[in-house]
């Protein structure tokens, strides 16, 4: 009935989605009640990219869009989602003008952090399949048309064809590894840029520690997921220098096994994230984000037995990229960026859609 009367609909969905027995259901609930759709990172890759009901991620770090669409909706279906301090900033406001129905497997997550009106526990993709006969088909062009409008407001970055853009190397890595490939990162800027841009098309093609913060996690999962797949597969690792320098020696093990496992390190040469809130948050005092390392990711590679490339222009991490593709063994791309690129939108913790940074 809550799903049926409603007319301002949306699903917010989590990790667990991509966990339960099946996807296909949230999608079939999606078209059959033409419901918008927003998730975590934990669900990247779930929806496609440029799928009619995908809003994009929500969040501290997600857009605009789909931040103002759950502001603004009379009804919130959360799936496989826990309310995490990264999604609802302020949770006496979230989705404040909204029912919220919650379902979860762990009946400990309903209403935890954020007051519901319905509760149902359970495997995510059966309580979806029980749901569905009882779902009415709809149309909802008004909402949908209002999000449509919203979405025109989305933050877009600019490119440039001289210095490396992090939405461009991501672009670009999208261009030439494909739909099948399997992506992984560390954790930090690079992780977000990562989840706003990579173009995914299946679910257990991202892999990212999530809410643990595991700095140094990117290297160990891209060598699980290529011994897992076989080295016929193309895996990504996505990492910052930060993270990367947390645990590199398993560059050793990629080149022991052979692994063509492809590691983007998105180099600023500072603690980006905890710097971004520096300069955001803590008018530019910053402390301890600034390393002073001389780490030449290019010789490094070299002496461990990978192959090593620098990029400081998009057509050089083009050429880079193209060639790295090539390679039978491991291979690190070294990509100078500028120690100033923020990860935006950005809605400050404890904060609203009314705070949200777009610039």
């Amino acid at each position: 009935r809550l799903i049926n009367e409603s007319e301002r609909p949306i699903v917010y969905f989590g990790g667990g989605v991509r966990s339960a027995a099946g996807c296909q259901p949230l999608r079939d609930l999606l078209t059959k009640a033409d419901i918008p759709a927003t998730y975590t990172l934990m669900a990247a890759g779930v929806l496609s990219y440029g799928e009619e009901h995908n809003l994009g991620l929500l969040g501290m770090h997600g857009c605009y869009t789909a931040n103002k669409a759950i502001d603004e909706a009379d009804l919130v279906i959360a799936v496989g989602t826990r309310f995490s301090d990264r999604v609802a900033l302020n949770p006496d406001a979230f989705a404040k003008r909204a029912k919220i129905i919650q379902i979860d497997i762990d009946p400990s997550e309903l209403g935890k952090n954020v007051d519901i009106d319905l509760s149902l526990t359970g495997d995510a993709s059966y309580v979806l399949q029980a749901i569905l006969p009882h779902v009415k088909e709809a149309k909802h062009a008004d909402w949908m048309d209002q999000i449509h409008a919203w979405q025109a407001m989305d933050y877009k970055p600019v490119d440039s064809d001289t210095e490396l853009k992090p939405h461009q190397i991501i672009n670009e890595i999208c261009e030439q590894a494909g739909p099948e490939a399997v992506y992984v990162t560390d954790v930090g800027q690079h992780q977000m840029w990562a989840a706003q841009y990579l173009h995914h098309t299946k679910s257990r093609g991202f892999l990212t520690s999530g809410g643990l913060g595991t700095m140094g996690f990117g290297y160990g999962a891209a060598i699980g997921a290529q011994m897992a797949l076989g080295r016929d597969a193309r895996v990504v690792m996505l990492t910052g220098d930060g993270s990367f320098h947390m645990n590199l020696n398993e560059g050793c093990t990629a080149v022991s096994y052979d692994l063509p496992i492809i590691t983007v390190i998105f180099n600023n040469q500072v603690l980006g994230m905890v710097r971004q809130w520096q300069t955001t948050f803590y008018e530019k005092r910053y402390s301890d984000t600034d390393p002073h390392r001389k780490t030449d990711f290019v010789k490094l590679a070299e002496a461990f037995g990978a192959k090593g490339y620098r990029a400081t222009t998009p057509a050089e991490f083009k050429v880079a990229f193209t060639d790295a593709m090539k390679q039978q063994g491991p291979s690190w791309i070294d990509c100078r960026i500028g120690k100033d690129e923020k990860v935006l939108p950005m809605i400050p913790g404890g904060g609203t859609i009314e705070d949200i940074i777009m610039e």
